[in-house]
């Protein structure tokens, strides 16, 4: 299991396109991952679940992976975080 905090870094937070992204690089994976938000846990392979937790920019989210290919998903999602979902 990989338990991370990550920083959202770009200016609109985790809106509809950056969840479109993130869903659709967690969902290249087989194991499961989570997103916590202020005590909400949510799938991150559900599109819904991470628009509704409503994290901003500066917000700290915590990514918790458990399965097989867990390390390659951890740093597939921390370099898109960290490139601003591909924004300004």
């Amino acid at each position: 299991m990989i338990r991370q905090s990550l920083t959202i870094q770009n200016k609109l937070g985790i809106h509809t396109r950056a969840a479109a992204k993130l869903v659709d690089t967690a969902k290249k994976f087989g194991c499961k991952i989570e997103l916590v938000f202020r005590e909400r846990n949510v799938d991150c392979k559900s599109i819904m679940s991470v628009i509704t937790l409503g994290a901003q920019k500066d917000h700290v989210v915590e990514v918790i992976l458990t399965g097989e290919d867990e390390g390659q998903a951890f740093a597939a999602i921390e370099k898109l975080v960290n490139d601003k979902f591909g924004e300004d």
